[in-house]
């Protein structure tokens, strides 16, 4: 039998349109298939709600996954990224007047840190320092090796950073998995050193992944936040809000979780009340990632910290948002929305990485989704 020249047509197209329903059918349970799915990249500026008493505007774009922000002293904004570059932005008040690229090339610098003039950036297994950054801004003196031989994983390798009260380098190390017990004593931990990279050592563990540390205004003890086990279920456990109160705490992974879930592989090797709690959970699977105490805070008003959440995995859709940890003396830590919007449904447009404060007042987020920052500020 012949067929006719519509007919064969026909028959091609019916044969790629079954081979499309199957390979639909087949990536409809895969992640990258669902986020490419939700993922409704653009910014959507009039989509953002804030609390009573702010406005939100768009502050600076062209930025390629944003990550980690740092101020200079000469009021040079600096962004790391997980695009290989490190930006710079002029700042002049609130209006951004120069903007530029001033390190490319680097494996992941998510992290940067600034102080006395020069520019801290990871890049995977060392710490780069650039001195007198502010002043080369066109073309960068070349790097210092400030801390080298960190564990070369490319999971969880967003080592973020800062200087604390104390005038040491605090460094993040994720762990290499899901949950493991890693075959390196520095994963999972947050490291300290001086700013050289000397005297280096291990100041807390039993970490999965924190992208985001701050110091108390009060006590100057570091919280952190932290990313939880990805596979024990959608409503558990949460992401944490933790205290270091004296240097070696451990935090629990990879045997505990949360407060009290014992890992189904390794929690019968130690167990919960072993470790240091979390002082707060910040919901499942939404990837708390950089956080900032809030010093602009009124006196006699409680402290609080902002946590911007990344957003989750599928099958489930929370996060994307930033949110307040209000932390009233005596009482139960409570969570408010800050800065919402990026999620609709199932689609999301955003995905907030971190949060610096201004002098004003104002609040910086960066979103690696669109590579952008916005500016949250009193409405005065």
């Amino acid at each position: 039998m012949h067929l006719s020249s519509r007919s064969r047509t026909a028959t091609q197209w019916l044969k790629h349109a079954v081979l499309l329903a199957g390979l639909s059918a087949a990536l409809s349970g895969c992640s990258f298939y669902q986020d490419w799915r939700d993922e409704n990249k653009g910014i959507q500026l009039e989509s953002l709600t804030v609390p009573p008493g702010y406005r939100v505007s768009l502050f600076a774009t062209g930025l390629p996954k944003a990550r980690q922000m740092a101020m200079g002293a000469a009021g040079t904004l600096f962004v790391g990224s997980n695009a290989g570059n490190v930006y710079a932005l002029s700042v002049n008040g609130i209006a951004v007047t120069q903007q530029k690229t001033v390190i490319t090339g680097l494996k992941n610098p998510s992290g940067v840190a600034f102080k006395d003039g020069a520019l801290l950036v990871s890049d995977r297994t060392r710490i780069l320092r650039y001195d007198s950054i502010e002043q080369q801004l066109d073309r960068p003196a070349e790097p210092v090796t400030a801390m080298d031989g960190l564990p070369d994983k490319a999971r969880h390798d967003a080592h973020v950073m800062a200087f604390g009260p104390d005038g040491l380098l605090y460094v993040a190390v994720g762990s290499p998995c899901n949950t493991c017990e890693a075959p390196n004593d520095e994963f999972g931990t947050i490291l300290r050193s001086r700013p050289d990279g000397s005297g280096k050592e291990v100041f807390a563990r039993g970490i999965r992944n924190s992208v985001g540390f701050d110091w108390h205004p009060q006590s100057r003890e570091l919280w952190f936040t932290e990313n939880g086990q990805d596979e024990l279920g959608p409503q558990r456990p949460n992401d944490e809000l933790n205290r270091v109160s004296r240097a070696g705490e451990h935090f629990g992974f990879p045997y505990c979780h949360d407060r009290d879930i014992a890992d189904p592989d390794f929690g019968s090797r130690r167990k919960c009340p072993e470790f240091t709690a979390p002082i707060f959970g910040l919901g499942a699977h939404v990837a708390a990632l950089g956080m900032r105490f809030d010093t602009s805070a009124q006196p006699g008003n409680p402290i609080s910290v902002l946590v911007a959440r990344h957003g989750s995995h599928p099958p489930t859709r929370v996060g994307y948002d930033v949110v307040r940890v209000v932390l009233p003396v005596g009482q139960a830590p409570r969570m408010e929305p800050f800065l919402t919007g990026f999620l609709k449904g199932r689609s999301y447009w955003g995905r907030p990485v971190d949060v610096l404060l201004l002098r004003d007042g104002s609040v910086l987020v960066s979103d690696d989704l669109n590579g952008a920052i916005y500016r949250v500020a009193p409405d005065r």
